[in-house]
């Protein structure tokens, strides 16, 4: 079929909406952080590249709420990312690379790894949508099935190399994501899923949108950038990680000044970070930002407008 060996522009989808694609759940927006402390536990152990640590808060909050499905897709979530930065895929490196961003060749995963990210991963899909069959519109469940299908086309796409899948679970966790802002228009992480699938898919050649808008799917850049900010700015778990990829954004975009902003902030937070550490070191030999205004974000309100 030529559909997807017409370009290796597929590849880029769904690097923007890696790992916590996710809108922080019900008992998160309104409890008080002690009572959610494993998770946030283990999402900042995660930020810090402590993987095995992260899994053993997120054990702890799964044994202390075994019908919870985000338990599982946040042990999903460190799976994946540290098959990322294993594999360099969250570096400026990989990410401006275009013959290495937009390659075909599927990467070797850490078999271990593979098994036990799709263990969880599954198993928080399972969970959620047995909750979602008892109320639709539980937020908790909405949020979990966000981050789980987002996870799935991450790894379709930056490891196995399987375009059509990952577009598929795109679209999927798209259409949770809407669900869920439209339940809780607070909740800022979902901003994440929309945004990235928005900038990505608007700063593809004119001839690969048009047929992506053949299929229904259409972006918009500046609005996607607008909703990466949002999430930056006011996300829960997936605040730090989208304020790397709207660093990344913004040194594709040159736009120097957002970039060092973004990438200072985070090493502030995460001194331990390598990850981020590297990044602020490689943007300090760059150009300096000359333009104005580089950030305008509008009411979340107002950003509402997924990919179509």
């Amino acid at each position: 079929m030529v559909v997807w060996g017409a370009s290796h522009a597929w590849n880029f989808l769904p690097i923007l909406v890696l790992l916590p694609l996710q809108a922080a759940p019900q008992d998160v927006w309104k409890a008080e952080a002690s009572e959610t402390g494993e998770l946030d536990s283990g999402f900042h152990l995660l930020y810090e590249l402590k993987p095995e640590q992260a899994r053993v808060q997120f054990a702890a909050w799964q044994a202390a709420h075994p019908e919870d499905p985000m338990g599982s897709a946040a042990e999903a979530a460190s799976y994946l990312f540290e098959e990322c930065f294993r594999q360099g895929l969250l570096t400026s490196e990989f990410f401006l690379d275009n013959r290495r961003f937009l390659g075909k060749a599927a990467i070797q995963p850490d078999p271990g790894i593979r098994s036990a990210f799709f263990a969880a991963d599954l198993k928080a899909q399972e969970m959620a949508r047995v909750q979602l069959q008892t109320d639709p519109d539980d937020l908790n469940a909405l949020f979990a099935m966000t981050l789980s299908l987002g996870m799935q086309a991450d790894y379709a796409s930056l490891i196995d190399r399987q375009q059509l899948e990952s577009l598929a679970m795109i679209r999927k966790a798209d259409e949770y994501a809407k669900r869920l802002l439209a339940a809780n228009p607070d909740a800022s992480d979902a901003y994440l899923a929309l945004g990235t699938a928005n900038y990505v898919i608007g700063s593809l050649s004119p001839f690969k949108r048009l047929f992506l808008h053949f299929k229904g799917i259409s972006g918009d850049k500046r609005l996607g950038l607008e909703q990466l900010e949002i999430a930056a700015l006011h996300g829960h778990y997936l605040r730090p990680f989208a304020k790397i990829l709207l660093g990344l954004a913004a040194l594709r975009e040159k736009k120097y000044t957002v970039a060092r902003v973004q990438l200072t902030e985070l090493v502030d937070e995460f001194p331990a970070n390598s990850l981020f550490a590297g990044e602020l070191a490689k943007l300090r030999t760059l150009p300096e930002a000359t333009a104005h205004g580089e950030s305008s974000v509008a009411h979340p309100k107002e950003l509402v407008s997924p990919v179509r």
